[in-house]
């Protein structure tokens, strides 16, 4: 009003200013909050914006299993995606990093007092670090560590003497040389591809591949327990340090509900079960749950992909045009479902697989087998083809594993292994004109006279599961397990490399030779020296450590190079090329195998412990005190 009556003054505006000043204010003001809206968006992970405008999540452990057995979805909050590249990324918190690994498995035509993991030390610090990680937090568990290391008969590494006091014999030399081994391949995968899914060692790189969802570090997880039982101690803390901090579970692609589960779930379930490090259990259970929309089929089937962004689920393309699951793949879920539901105390994972078995145990069965494709949708068989190789094989062995993991408690387990093995020896055992015994493929009644690498786990299956047999059976298993154990060494004792091609026939006067250059290479695979093991453990004859020793000696001379280890496209030349993979299961199994052949039964003793399909190590359910199960 003052300025109102000073003479000639004009004002421009309400406020008295004229056009130009108005301008400038305004252009000063919008810069203002340009600036101070700039500045918290541009603060790293976006993190103080956060706690500025997202209310804190407490999580509350144990609700969400509670909700799921009642049969109540549980609502997630999505994460955000981390930055592109954040300088330090906090452990625990989940990054899409990568993508997957190759194509493998046999579904395919194929120990300390715990402390605490940085997750839960990062969690326990106030309110405000749980709303910078919603996702993050431990999970709660009534699962006794301790307990559960008491209850085990055999010390987990076994009681060897002590090797200063006497000198270095043979075995233990062999054995200090599968560690070398071991140890090379980490170092040459540690230096080129560390993080990677697998090691390329001609081209000195890492493979990631797509069969993960875009999971990372195939390589390290599958490895954790072979450099534990080895004891390489410097190389399992790299390995631990780099689950803790670069291995981060919010990634959005389609992975393999089968190899995430034997590879991921399973590598991460026995580290636990050998450290106690909580940091192996907590990624376990969170990964378990991201693939149980699977399972949301009209049968509970689950099918073989899953979506880790969108949470739905297909068949592969290929099995039935896309309308088949796998035996061997929807099968092999039993051992490690069972734990996660053990140490997470949600009963989801054991419903989804006791499922499973319900179906499979009801299903009518073309003459007791169990053929490779089933409908998810429907429950039924989509066609006649059996294998005990590729495509089946898993199954057979998480039947026998089931009924040993229980303490020999799963009765159901037992019954469905020794009736479905005598339909096998009934319709597809053979014996060549040579004498070689070999289980055959099964196509509505026709046999296909081949055998695959795959299948040469069935000589360790069949020594294994013999003692609880019915008692005139027992000697008749045993020396079935040695036959097809010899048959399958056969293989390789007739290449030029004394390696094994990935399969071989009988038929035109030619027995244990592959018969086509498709099907000549060997990508160093485990199962005929996974045989050997259990053989050599129930035998102690010394053939089996002889036979694993030549394997030793071919895997040095064809498939060591400069910078790891790698398969080979012809077992039958001896300048074999090489086809620059150094597969994950190389060091979870085949050197795992390897150097269990070579050391004493306590180790890792199978009183205890029984092998996922991907050699992990998870404990048998000895009873407590109370008669109650344990692990």
């Amino acid at each position: 009003m003052l300025m109102r009556k000073v003479p000639g003054f004009v004002p421009a505006s309400p406020w008295g200013l004229r056009l130009p000043q108005k301008f400038l204010f305004l252009l000063f003001l919008s810069g203002l909050v340009t600036l101070c809206f700039g500045a918290l968006f541009l603060l790293p992970n976006s993190s103080r914006l956060k706690r500025l405008f997202l209310a804190p999540r407490i999580q509350q452990p144990g609700l969400e299993a509670v909700a799921q057995v009642a049969g109540h979805p549980v609502t997630r909050e999505q994460e955000s995606p981390p930055n592109p590249a954040p300088a330090a990324p906090a452990p625990g918190e989940d990054d899409p990093r990568s993508q997957a690994s190759p194509r493998r498995g046999k579904g395919w035509l194929r120990r300390t007092r715990p402390t605490g993991p940085r997750e839960e030390a990062t969690a326990a610090r106030g309110s405000s670090a749980t709303a910078l990680r919603p996702q993050e937090g431990s999970i709660s568990s009534s699962f006794d560590f301790n307990a559960f290391r008491s209850r085990l008969r055999h010390p987990v590494l076994g009681t060897t003497a002590d090797k200063s006091k006497e000198p270095q014999s043979l075995v233990q030399s062999q054995r200090e040389k599968i560690k070398e081994m071991m140890q090379f391949a980490w170092q040459s995968y540690k230096r080129y591809a560390m993080g990677k899914n697998e090691l390329r060692p001609l081209t000195r790189d890492g493979y990631e591949g797509n069969m993960f969802g875009g999971l990372s570090g195939a390589t390290v997880i599958d490895s954790l327990d072979t450099l534990y039982l080895m004891e390489l101690k410097e190389e399992f803390q790299e390995a631990k340090a780099w689950v803790e901090e670069s291995f981060h579970l919010n990634v959005s692609g389609e992975a393999s509900l089968f190899e995430v589960n034997i590879r991921y779930i399973g590598g991460l379930l026995s580290a636990f079960y050998l450290t106690g490090e909580e940091v192996f259990r907590i990624k376990a259970i969170k990964l378990g749950e991201k693939l149980l929309p699977a399972f949301e089929t009209p049968t509970g089937i689950p099918k073989g992909v899953v979506n880790f962004k969108s949470g739905s689920n297909r068949s592969w393309g290929w099995a039935m045009a896309g309308g088949s699951s796998i035996l061997a793949e929807f099968g092999s879920l039993h051992l490690e479902f069972l734990h996660l539901t053990q140490l997470s105390g949600n009963q989801v994972f054991a419903e989804k697989v006791r499922n499973i078995r319900k179906v499979l145990r009801d299903i009518d069965k073309p003459f007791g087998l169990y053929p490779n494709f089933l409908s998810p949708v429907s429950g039924n068989w989509m066609q006649h083809h059996v294998s005990v190789g590729g495509l089946g094989d898993s199954f057979y062995e998480y039947l026998i594993k089931s009924w040993l993991m229980s303490a020999k408690t799963d009765m159901e387990a037992k019954d469905m292994y020794y009736e479905a093995l005598e339909a096998i020896e009934t319709h597809l055992l053979n014996v060549s004109p040579g004498g070689l015994t070999y289980i055959a493929e099964w196509r509505g009644g026709i046999l296909d006279h081949k055998m695959g690498h795959l299948a040469c786990f069935s000589g360790g299956m069949i020594a294994l599961g013999a003692e609880d047999a019915k008692e005139e059976k027992r000697a008749h298993y045993r020396e079935l397990a040695a036959q097809i154990t010899k048959t399958c060494h056969e293989s390789y004792a007739r290449s030029d490399t004394k390696l094994g091609p990935e399969a071989f026939w009988f038929n035109s006067g030619r027995e244990a030779v592959a018969t086509q250059t498709s099907e000549s290479y060997y990508i160093l695979r485990p199962e005929v020296v996974e045989s050997y093991m259990y053989l050599w453990r129930q035998t102690h004859d010394p053939i089996y450590r002889e036979w694993g020793w030549e394997v030793v000696m071919a895997l040095e001379k064809y498939c060591r190079t400069e910078a790891g280890f790698s398969g080979i496209q012809d077992v039958y030349s001896k300048v074999p090329d090489h086809d620059n993979k150094q597969q994950t299961f190389f060091l979870a199994e085949t050197l795992k195998y390897l150097y269990l052949l070579f050391s004493e039964d306590d180790m890792l003793s199978l009183e205890d412990w029984v092998f996922n399909t991907e050699a992990h190590p998870l404990p048998v359910s000895h009873p407590d005190s109370s008669g109650r199960g344990g692990a």
